[in-house]
């Protein structure tokens, strides 16, 4: 029985009502009849795409009666699934959609207290409230999936069957399902012919059956293939063309199998009973193009980017950027007085979009080339594409400097000169070893630590054994090495805990500032120092967990809070100043940043975590268990085909022991002989480090808080997803399908993801539907714990928000970096199928 509704709010809900009555017929039309058009689709496709063509009647008979089977279930299912929503349905759904469920509250009458004025005056104030929500009522979004239903996804194999069909196939080949044998009646009745055009294959473009074609005009690309079959009495059919370039005898024109290529445009006639001619109209291939676009991006640390453009008519096939050294534009003194050795020129593959168009797109080369002897030199770029048919163009050669990692810190700016000018010509070892000399005189002075001290005066002594010897070129690169690591060391230090850190990006700073640094090192600058702070206010919550005694509280008139944002504020100023060239200014506001961090205390509000904020650490800990486990699943995976390539450190099939990173729980196992297991034993172990981290998520699925909401159940079905995936990979573990495995690794991650999101929407509406009920007394800080950013915390010290997890723009470009080293290794071709196979996986899925 229909419910009776007041007019004011029938008025109100016409619309949203309407729409959510209509959205459940299409949700239930869709989940009952999605079979019948998918059988349907089928039906249509195959004749369409004249596959009735290729086999004897009795096949198109049986599949044309399965097919009509197919129906009659469909339709007798359809029928027996589909009822009709009706009203009271849709009214159910549109107020179960609002909080409070306001609609069922507007159409109640109070049970008792119908007599008592200050009784009915509550429950007006109560409807009139409800009746507000109703303003902002809208309709409901239908459900139209069908996944549990068609696990396989067979409706989307229909749908593409169909499409296939479409964009290759034609109606007219359905009137064909009755015929017998390729090609219909015409070749069994005299002399006969058939005809193909195929366009070269990196044009993309669909083989073209000529007999179809009764158009005069055609148009086909350059270099596309003619293929003619003529059947029936020699010579009662003959080809006229001019198309091929060919010199066109008697005999040749009347050849029954001829295939020549299209080179000009021209006339194509086939002469004789049922013959045809076409006007080819020739689409020439044109030359593909390249330039170089933007400036060049240099981050701190050198990684380069170096944007172009490319387009050609029918997509750029590979691209190579060639770097050779500008000898004369190189300043000759000190350490390059010397010619220098010869070396190769540097070949960068450019990297090409995979999943998009290669006709017009526009990408960055990426590279660091600061471990090469020419970093930070003038050099000569040349950039070339290659599209399918061989074309090459290329830039002009253009005059830049090698890009490279710059030191700020002197002494390690002294050290990276010194190593320039050893790989430059190691006849210059004699001067290296007294610059070197010289620059250790006074130790004290210079180095901020002894261990600097002595890794300099090792690499020295070591300079000077080889020098008296000569330098042969494993030992040049041995020192380079060396040189290199010194001053990475002098210009980052060995930092010992947070506050060295902060200090020390602090001091670089303040030297990019004076050195003219430019405003990208100054941005990668800034970010260093931002998580530098973050790591500070970790440590001081960390600490502040472990002191069992609270500190002497402070005096409240010398103290001063800060916030995330205040300190985040004071960061964007240092930055605004100093890419307004007004150092003196950032450099005083970098000093009384710095004051403020040094004086900071943590505090700390009263109260644990709640059971929710648990879940969501536990869930944490998991996603990144099963990170370190896909990781050292695709390092094994890469040493099956690049034996002694890992780049954990590992030698092959040794697995991690205690201690080492990414086995914090000491799941390291050894032989009997101390060595590490093969690897047959290597993927065993990994298998059972899987299986343990999914009975710890079966543990954790237990209880979950948000349950009984939509929310609570999507959390629900996405960490049985994550479990299903993790027993997949499991077995592809033991069966030691280590490509399958990563796939299904990846797949439980991103579960274990939307489980997260959907439990943290759970968690929100819960504490919602609290705060309704609940007042919370003014003053009171509800028990949260908070760092001293002020953002909330669980007992582990982590946060519970992403504040202080994305920052900026640098998240972007750093997964810029990501998918264009991907996209990268992708393009090498020496790498194995395997490999390059799961690289593309990881494009299409990101």
């Amino acid at each position: 029985m229909a419910r009776h509704i007041d007019p004011n709010l029938n008025r109100k809900l016409r619309w949203p009502l309407l729409l959510t009555h209509m959205g459940l017929v299409a949700e239930r039309v869709v989940r009952a009849w999605w079979p019948l058009w998918s059988v349907l689709f089928v039906g249509l496709a195959l004749p369409m795409l004249g596959l009735q063509d290729l086999v004897a009647v009795e096949w198109i008979w049986a599949v044309g009666a399965v097919l009509l089977a197919l129906v009659a279930w469909a339709v007798w299912r359809g029928a027996r699934q589909f009822h009709w929503p009706s009203r009271d349905e849709a009214l159910d759904r549109l107020d179960g959609s609002l909080k409070g469920n306001p609609i069922q509250a507007a159409m109640d009458t109070p049970a008792v207290g119908a007599q008592d004025a200050a009784s009915m005056a509550v429950w007006q104030a109560h409807q009139a409230r409800m009746m507000d929500r109703l303003n902002g009522a809208k309709p409901v979004e239908p459900d139209l999936k069908v996944s549990r239903a068609d696990p396989f996804a067979l409706r989307y194999v229909a749908l593409l069957a169909l499409s296939v069909a479409f964009l290759f196939g034609s109606f007219g080949r359905v009137q064909s399902v009755t015929n017998i044998g390729v090609g219909g009646p015409d070749l069994a009745q005299g002399p006969s012919w058939e005809g193909w055009l195929s366009p070269p294959s990196y044009t993309r473009l669909p083989t073209i059956y000529l007999n179809d074609i009764t158009a005069e005009n055609l148009e086909a690309p350059e270099g596309a293939l003619i293929t003619l079959r003529m059947y029936g009495e020699v010579g009662a059919l003959s080809v006229d063309e001019n198309i091929s370039g060919r010199v066109l005898t008697p005999e040749l024109a009347q050849d029954t199998a001829q295939d020549f290529d299209v080179v000009q445009a021209g006339r194509l006639a086939i002469n004789g009973p049922n013959g045809r001619a076409w006007q080819i109209a020739m689409l020439p291939d044109q030359s593909p193009e390249i330039q170089r676009t933007g400036d060049i991006e240099v981050a701190y640390d050198g990684a380069a980017l170096i944007p172009f453009a490319a387009q050609d008519d029918f997509g750029v096939e590979y691209g190579e950027a060639r770097i050779v050294l500008a000898l004369d534009e190189v300043d000759r003194r000190y350490g390059r007085a010397l010619e220098p050795e010869s070396r190769a020129a540097i070949k960068v593959p450019l990297p090409m979009p995979v999943a998009g168009s290669r006709v017009d797109f526009k990408e960055n080369m990426g590279g660091n080339f600061s471990l090469h002897p020419w970093a930070n030199l003038p050099v000569r770029l040349e950039m070339s594409v290659t599209d399918g048919r061989g074309q090459v163009a290329r830039t002009e050669p253009e005059l830049i400097t090698l890009p490279g990692r710059r030191f700020f810190d002197p002494l390690a700016a002294a050290v990276i000169e010194q190593r320039q000018a050893l790989l430059w010509n190691r006849e210059n070892v004699d001067t290296i070893s007294m610059l070197l000399r010289a620059i250790s005189h006074r130790p004290n002075e210079i180095f901020r630590k002894p261990e600097h001290r002595k890794s300099l005066r090792d690499v020295l002594k070591k300079i000077e054994e080889l020098a008296e010897g000569g330098i042969s070129d494993e030992q040049q690169e041995e020192l380079a090495e060396a040189l290199w690591e010194l001053a990475i060391e002098l210009e980052e230090g060995d930092l010992q805990d947070a506050l060295e850190r902060l200090q020390r990006a602090q001091e670089r700073l303040e030297e990019a500032m004076k050195n003219g640094a430019s405003d990208q090192e100054i941005a990668e600058l800034m970010q260093e120092l931002r998580e530098a702070t973050r790591d500070y206010m970790r440590e001081l919550a960390r600490q502040n967990r472990q002191n069992e005694e609270p500190g002497e509280p402070m005096d409240p008139e010398n103290m001063i809070e800060l916030s995330q944002d205040d300190i985040q504020r004071m960061m964007d100023r240092i930055q605004e100043l100093m890419e307004q060239g007004r150092m003196a200014e950032a450099q005083e506001a970098l000093r009384q940043l710095q004051e403020m961090m040094e004086n900071m205390e943590f505090t700390q509000g009263q109260g644990g975590q709640t059971p929710g904020e648990q879940a969501m650490d536990d869930l944490s800990e998991t996603l990144r268990d099963q990170q370190e486990l896909s990781d050292e699943a695709f390092q094994d995976l890469q040493e099956q085909f690049n034996p002694g390539n890992r780049q954990d450190g590992r030698e092959p099939g040794q697995q991690q022991g205690e201690g080492e990173p990414g086995n914090q729980r000491g799941d390291g196992r050894e032989g009997a002989d101390g060595q590490g297991q093969g690897q047959d034993g290597l993927e065993q172990s990994l298998a059972d480090r899987q299986r343990a981290l999914r009975q710890e998520l079966n543990r954790q699925r237990r209880g979950l808080p948000g349950q009984g909401t939509e929310a609570g159940r999507r959390s629900a079905e996405a960490l049985e997803d994550a479990d299903r995936a993790m027993d997949g990979a499991e077995e592809a573990l033991r069966d030691g399908d280590l490509a399958e495995a990563i796939d299904q690794q990846s797949e439980a991650m991103e579960a274990l993801r939307d489980g997260m999101r959907a439990l943290g929407e759970a968690m929100a509406q819960q504490r919602e539907q609290r705060d309704g009920q609940q007042g919370f007394a003014e003053g009171q800080d509800g028990g949260e714990q908070r760092d001293p950013l002020g953002r909330n915390q669980g007992t582990t010290g982590r946060s519970d928000t992403d504040e202080g997890l994305l920052q900026g723009e640098d998240v972007y470009r750093r997964a810029e970096e990501l998918l264009g080293e991907i996209r990268r290794r992708s393009g090498e071709v020496e790498r194995p199928e395997v490999e390059r196979d799961y690289l593309d996986r990881l494009l299409e899925r990101f």
